[in-house]
């Protein structure tokens, strides 16, 4: 039996309905994050992270899988090395795991750029540390994380391991790095979540709403860890 007050609460409902266009669908509208569309709205909140922090990019610098943002961000840079588990991957310096990292001399890096990694790697706790330990004094790590984000294609139902926040960020570098040199921010809304779940570009959004951050509803994590 319907009663007038959930009859109220339906007639409310269709009096305000949440049109969603193009979004009222159970498949994406891109399958690459929305690079075949444009600018992934995750990468748009990651360079914005790393202009921030260009300055720390310097010296002997560290990335993951290739070396772009090394190239497009850094200056004065004296070595610029990439590390990568996966053999196949000509642009590798360094071929190693990261949360068994041991074979990398400690004290060897000024920055790493750690973008995107983490939820792949089921130990984080190793490869934080490890990652402290590859930095020189004052070093700098710069890492971004997903809150949102689809599972990673091909070998993701395996290895994409975590989705992050704020609280554990905090937590997890300030163990290693301590709670006074570490800097976590969130980036993004609930707009542009949706929107980058879906497989939305940056380019679909106005500046306004990519620039609106919702703590409650972010997109990414970024960190920036100082080593003593």
């Amino acid at each position: 039996m319907v009663t007038r007050t959930t009859a109220s609460k339906l007639l409310q409902r269709v009096s305000h309905p949440a049109w969603l266009g193009t979004l009222r669908r159970t498949t994406p509208l891109s399958n690459f994050w929305g690079f075949d569309r444009g600018t992934p709205v995750d990468r748009y909140y990651i360079e914005r992270f790393l202009e921030q922090y260009r300055n720390d990019i310097r010296g002997r610098v560290l990335e993951i899988k290739e070396n772009g943002y090394t190239i497009k961000y850094g200056h004065d840079i004296s070595v610029s090395d990439v590390l990568d588990i996966d053999p196949a991957n000509s642009r590798a310096t360094i071929r190693a795991d990261l949360t068994a990292a041991d074979m990398i001399p400690g004290n060897t890096f000024d920055c790493f750029i750690l973008t995107q990694t983490l939820q792949l790697i089921y130990d984080v706790s190793a490869a934080i540390k490890q990652a402290h330990r590859l930095l020189r004094p004052k070093g700098i790590l710069l890492v971004t994380v997903p809150v949102v984000s689809r599972i990673v294609p091909k070998h993701g139902l395996k290895t994409d391991y975590w989705r992050f926040t704020v609280a554990s960020c905090n937590s997890l570098f300030s163990d290693v790095f301590g709670p006074d040199h570490v800097t976590v921010k969130s980036y993004g809304n609930v707009l542009t979540s949706i929107g980058f779940l879906a497989g939305m570009a940056s380019e679909e959004f106005s500046r306004q709403e990519l620039e609106m951050n919702d703590d409650y509803f972010p997109l990414i994590v970024t960190i920036r860890a100082t080593k003593l």
